[in-house]
């Protein structure tokens, strides 16, 4: 068997054990995930849309400061001919 195999074989080991982990942690059953799949990946882009709903305010908060600290810096980079 080429290196390569065994090294892709373990990485997906690796990572089905760390998602077997989380799901545990978070008390998902496989079996109710795949019986309500629908209900699950509707579930999912409804937490997906509240996480970026969610982040927005965050973004525009950070904004007021990031962009004029940002525009100042620029515009005294321009000045000095950097």
């Amino acid at each position: 068997m080429p290196s390569n195999l065994l090294s892709t074989l373990f990485k997906i080991l690796l990572a089905s054990l760390i998602l077997g982990f989380l799901l545990k942690f978070f008390e998902i059953d496989p079996k109710d995930l795949l019986l309500n799949f629908g209900q699950t990946l509707r579930s999912m882009f409804a937490w997906a849309g509240d996480f970026v709903a969610g982040s927005v305010e965050y973004v525009l908060l950070g904004a007021i400061i990031v962009v004029p600290v940002w525009l100042i810096v620029f515009f005294a980079g321009k000045l000095r001919g950097k």
